[in-house]
C-alpha cells in the first residue's frame, strides 16, 4: 500500500513538503488517544527486542536518526510507530531557519536523499521547554530520547565550545543521552571541528555542562555523552576521534553522518550509498575503542538484514532516517522485530 502511495502522491511532491505532511500525520495519530493505544500494541516489537545500553533500557535496537525530528514534537507518535527510542535536533544554542529552500531533495534512483537543510530548529531554549512537558508525565518519563546538539551557524569556531555548551546545560536534565555532532556537512566550517585539536574543548566543555545540569535519571547519574561523525573522515582521523573519546571517558560514538562524497551537488547524501562506508567506521571504532564503549550504526540501513550486518560489525544499537521516506510508517517495526525474533539485540558490557 504505501509503496503505491508514495508513487502516486509523495513522490510527486517537494520532498520537505511531503515530510510535513507526513511528520504531521504521525503527530495527529499520536494525539489521540484510542488511536495511538492501538497503533503502539499494533506496532510494539515485543520485550524480546530490549537493551541495555548507557545505562538504559532501550525498548528496542532500532531508532530514528536525528534529523527527522529537529525540534522534539513527535516523540510520542515516533514511538508509537515502533522505534525503540528517538534522537532529536540536531539542536543548536539559537533558533535559526537553516538554508534557502530548495533544501532537500530525492535521488530515486538510489533510494537516497540529498539534503542541505542546515540545522533549522526552534534552539535549545525552546527544545528544552517541550521536553520539559513530555518529561512531566509517566509516560513521557519511560521513553528513551537522544539529544543531538550543533553549533549555531553565526557563531564564529572560536566560540564552538562556548555554544554547544550551552545548548547542552538546557537540554541535559532531559536528554537519555546527549550528541555532540561535529559532522554534518551543511553547516560552514563544521566538519572542521572533527580534527582532535577542535574536538577536545568542545567536547570538555559540554561533558561540564551537562554535569552541572540536574539528570534525568537522579543525582549523580551522568549524562552519556557521544559523538558523531562523518563517512568521509580518513581512517587515521577516525582513529584519533576514537582515541580521543577513550581519553575524556566519552560514553560512545554515532557512526555516521551524511557524506559528500557524491556528484549530485550540495548537501550530504543519505541512504544506501552510504551503507558499506558506514559498516567500515562502524567495525574501525569497534576494533578502537574496544569491547566497551557504545557505537550507534547508522547509515544506510533499509532492511532488517541490513541493520544486524552493522550489529555484526559492532554496533551496540542502530538507527534509520532514509528507510523511513522509501518504505512507509510501519519500517521501524518490521526491523525490530526481526532483530528481537534472531536475537541480534546487543547488551552494553559496562552497564549491563
Amino acid at each position: 500500500m504505501y509503496p503505491l502511495l508514495f508513487n502516486l502522491v509523495f513522490r510527486r511532491m517537494d520532498p520537505e513538503r511531503a515530510h510535513e505532511i507526513g511528520f504531521r500525520a504521525i503527530r495527529a495519530a499520536a494525539a489521540v488517544p484510542p488511536l495511538a493505544a492501538v497503533l503502539r500494541r499494533a506496532l510494539a516489537p515485543g520485550a524480546g527486542a530490549r537493551v541495555r545500553a548507557l545505562g538504559i533500557d532501550f525498548p528496542a535496537p532500532f531508532g530514528v536518526a536525528a534529523g527527522f525530528d529537529k525540534n522534539a514534537v513527535a516523540v510520542r507518535g515516533l514511538t508509537m510507530l515502533g522505534f525503540g527510542f528517538v534522537e532529536v535536533g540536531t539542536i543548536t544554542a539559537h533558533g535559526q531557519p537553516g538554508n534557502p529552500k530548495p533544501r532537500l531533495w530525492r535521488v530515486l534512483d538510489e533510494r537516497a536523499i540529498r539534503n542541505r537543510m542546515g540545522f533549522n530548529n526552534e534552539g535549545a531554549a525552546a527544545v528544552a521547554a517541550r521536553l520539559r512537558r513530555l518529561r512531566a508525565t509517566p509516560a513521557g518519563r519511560a521513553l528513551v530520547v537522544g539529544v543531538n546538539i550543533g553549533k549555531t551557524k553565526v557563531t564564529p569556531a572560536a566560540d564552538a565550545a562556548a555554544d554547544y555548551a550551552t545548548s547542552a546545560g538546557l537540554l541535559a536534565p532531559y536528554a537519555d543521552y546527549l550528541v555532540v555532532n561535529v559532522s554534518s556537512p551543511n553547516t560552514p566550517g563544521l566538519r572542521d571541528l572533527q580534527s582532535v585539536d577542535a574536538l577536545r574543548p568542545i567536547l570538555v566543555a559540554v561533558r561540564a555542562a551537562a554535569d552541572a545540569a540536574p539528570s534525568p535519571r537522579g543525582s549523580g547519574v551522568r549524562v552519556p555523552l557521544l559523538v558523531k561523525i562523518a563517512p568521509d573522515l580518513s581512517d587515521d582521523d577516525i582513529d584519533a576521534i576514537a582515541d580521543l573519546a577513550t581519553e575524556l571517558g566519552l560514553d560512545g560514538v554515532v557512526a555516521v553522518n551524511t557524506t559528500i562524497a557524491h556528484s549530485y551537488g550540495e548537501g550530504g547524501l543519505s541512504g544506501p550509498p552510504v551503507f558499506e562506508r558506514g559498516l567500515d567506521v562502524v567495525a574501525r571504532l569497534r576494533t578502537r575503542l574496544g569491547p566497551a564503549p557504545v557505537i550507534i550504526g547508522v547509515g544506510g540501513i533499509s532492511t532488517p538484514a541490513d541493520a544486524r550486518e552493522y550489529l555484526a560489525v559492532g554496533a551496540t544499537l542502530v538507527q534509520g532516517y532514509t528507510g523511513f521516506i522509501y518504505r512507509g510508517p510501519f519500517w521501524a517495526a518490521r526491523i525490530n522485530r526481526a532483530l528481537a525474533a534472531d536475537g541480534a539485540q546487543r547488551t552494553d558490557p559496562v552497564t549491563a
